[in-house]
Parts: structure tokens; sequence; C-alpha cells
């Protein structure tokens, strides 16, 4: 995948329910101060499956443009693959480029976004 977006995997009910007039922020950002972001649609299954292999609600992965996001990204401390962006501070919209569907196989993992959708 191209270096000009990254991705955040987010509830679809959470998404849908958030004030779409307002920058995006995600459950816990609050106490995190960050939202948490991939390079890749293969790690953002990867997240998925670690944290939320479990959890049996929709997913959809955001796709944002990181030239268009206006809070700084920086990437995990000790991140040496540079795998896991994060956004220090609430997403402005118009740098989410896309909401893409994130399917599932039965036992619940998690397969990467189809980005032919784009």
């Amino acid at each position: 995948m191209s270096d000009d977006v990254i991705f955040h995997l987010v509830s679809a009910a959470y998404y849908r329910d958030c004030d779409s007039s307002a920058p995006y922020t995600p459950a816990g950002f609050e106490d995190e101060g960050f939202i948490h972001c991939t390079d890749g649609a293969d790690n953002l299954a990867a997240v998925g499956n670690r944290y939320y292999k479990d959890d049996r609600r929709m997913y959809i992965a955001l796709v944002i443009e990181r030239a268009k996001v206006e809070p700084e990204i920086r990437y995990a401390d000790g991140d040496a693959d540079h795998i896991y962006p994060h956004i220090f501070g609430p997403l402005n919209r118009d740098a989410i480029v896309e909401r893409l569907p994130v399917l599932r196989e039965s036992d619940g993992s998690f397969l990467p976004p189809n980005l032919k959708l784009r």
C-alpha cells in the first residue's frame, strides 16, 4: 500500500454514532491522547486479530490521507518498522478519505480490508 494513507480500525456502530460535525476521536482518546493507526491493510488485520478477535461487532477501516492530517503523526516508541503511527490530536474529518468494511472469518479473524474497492 502506498505511504500516502494510514488506517484506523473502529467499530462501525461507534463511528456511525459519533458527531460527524466534530473532529473524530476514538473511544479512549481522553485517556490515551492519541489515535492508534497502522500502515498497511495487513497490519490493520493483525491488530484486529490481536485485540478484537473475540469482539463480534462489525468493524470498519478508516482510510486516512496522511498529508491532510492536521495533528502531529508520530510512530510508537520502539516501532523500528514504522507500522504503528499515532495521531496526536482529534482527527480532522477531511483527512478520512474512505471507510472500508473489514470482513471476518467465521472464527472472528479479521481479514485485510479490500483496497480494490478504492
